[in-house]
């Protein structure tokens, strides 16, 4: 049986290779745990000048987190799915904070947990392939991995709208609203691969490569998105979407209603808070809020509906907005009675 996660020294790099292109490279705890190992090993090796990060398979860079193991893991009350997260955001923590370059080659799908292992990076080199979301309110989960520090640190509103629709982007998108460093051909990535290897100057190969990638369609929204996604509430958010009435508006206010309410609650207030704390407090925070989901309802039924049953009908509990109480969201914000969690 294939390492789900392969490891190479390359010349002047360290090569990380997500090896379950059959599961589009969804990271497990085996996954989580072999990067970590591996990357403080390298952190102390002078001859692994860069770290990259890509991808087997022409589908997918990660297209998440096993998100069966976490409802499992949530049902049976073993614990697994806590460490999982608290590994998962110590990963993230370890490659915002990493003391050399690391280079993500986002080439493909790039959801939930891949993009906590490529957004925090200093270099994000997007393709043709990439599809770029954060789809976790549509499962009762919220945008974690990092997503409460870098998306409301986009521009205008533009993490707002991507966190509360879970809005796919592509190429052109990703690299417009910053999150995406360079684009290029999905043909190039190997050679850049082997400059790197070869030990030449990441930036200059980086700029080298990149090419524009085009129109972005978001650019279009982005007034609409400024202007619409300003609300202090999901509510708020919703009034003037449909005040609006445009079709760009009426679309995202569809988007949303089918979300769990509970999520987006979640989701904004996490944003929200997100903005003003450092990135440490951040995944604290998430960690905190990811043991809230854990013993609810909504993860477990939308995970059904979207990924199990895939009947895209989840029955959300409690099913409206009106009825999740800010005092109900506060709880899932406040420091765990069990010790926090530190990364």
């Amino acid at each position: 049986m294939d390492a789900e996660v392969l490891f190479e020294i390359r010349g002047a790099i360290g090569l990380i290779t997500l090896n379950r292109p059959k599961a589009l490279n969804a990271l497990t705890v085996p996954m989580v745990d072999a990067m970590r190992e591996m990357l403080a090993e390298w952190a102390i090796d002078d001859a692994v000048k860069a770290v990259v990060v890509t991808a087997a398979g022409d589908k997918a860079f990660c297209a998440g987190g096993d998100i069966r193991f976490l409802t499992e893991s949530g049902k049976a009350g073993d614990g697994g799915a806590a460490r999982f997260w608290g590994d998962e955001y110590r990963l993230n923590t370890e490659i915002k904070r990493y003391a050399k370059p690391y280079i993500a080659l986002i080439d493909g799908i790039t959801m939930g947990g891949g993009v906590g292992i490529s957004v925090h990076a200093p270099y994000r080199i997007a393709t043709e392939k990439t599809l770029f979301a954060m789809p976790e309110t549509g499962i009762g989960l919220f945008p974690d991995v990092g997503g409460s520090y870098f998306l409301p640190r986009l521009k205008g509103r533009m993490g707002y709208f991507l966190g509360l629709t879970g809005a796919r982007l592509k190429a052109a998108d990703t690299f417009h609203a910053g999150i995406a460093t360079h684009y290029t051909a999905s043909a190039n990535l190997p050679g850049v691969i082997e400059r790197l290897a070869a030990g030449d100057d990441v930036s200059a190969v980086l700029a080298s490569v990149h090419n524009d990638p085009g129109p972005a369609p978001i650019d279009a929204h982005i007034p609409d998105i400024d202007r619409l996604f300003v609300g202090d509430t999901v509510e708020g958010i919703l009034a003037a979407l449909d005040a609006d009435g445009g079709d760009f508006a009426r679309a995202q206010a569809a988007t949303i209603r089918t979300k769990s309410p509970t999520s987006l609650k979640l989701t904004l207030r996490q944003l929200q808070e997100g903005a003003g704390l450092d990135f440490e407090d951040n995944m604290k925070m998430e960690f905190r809020l990811g043991q809230y989901v854990l013993n609810g309802k909504d993860f477990y039924e939308g995970v059904r509906a979207v990924i199990v049953d895939k009947d895209q009908s989840p029955k959300w509990s409690p099913p409206s907005l009106a009825e999740v109480s800010d005092a109900e969201i506060a709880k899932a914000f406040a420091p765990l009675a069990t010790g926090d969690w530190t990364p």
